[in-house]
């Protein structure tokens, strides 16, 4: 059973940096393809980051040069890697994996069959 939990979230100021993880278990995460979502209250769910073998990784335009994603799979751990960070970021962060290939594009959110149960960030202006 796959099983994907998030932390590292939390409160920061404006122009702060958060890391947060997802650790996986019951998938090797070499062989899936693993996204960050968030979903900010009254807005929908919007991809951030993603990574795979077979892709590379990909941001939003809203993140890009600001946060990182990266894995150690050895770990079996995804990761973002938030920098700058500014009040539009506020929301609750979701892992998301599915086996193989990314879905296309890779932000449609119905194609990832595997998903944490989040982690709030805050940022305060």
């Amino acid at each position: 059973q796959v099983q994907l939990v998030e932390s590292g979230g939390g409160s920061v100021q404006a122009g702060g940096s958060l890391r947060l993880s997802c650790a996986a278990s019951g998938i090797t995460t070499g062989n899936y393809c693993m996204a960050w979502f968030r979903q900010a209250p009254g807005k929908e769910r919007e991809g951030v980051a993603v990574i795979a073998t077979n892709y590379g990784s990909g941001y939003a335009d809203s993140v890009k040069g600001r946060f990182t994603t990266y894995r150690d799979n050895a770990k079996n751990t995804l990761y973002l890697q938030m920098n700058r960070l500014k009040p539009e970021d506020t929301a609750m962060y979701y892992c998301a994996a599915v086996w193989d290939l990314c879905p296309s594009p890779w932000v449609r959110s119905v194609g990832y069959n595997s998903w944490g149960q989040g982690t709030q960030v805050t940022v305060s202006s």
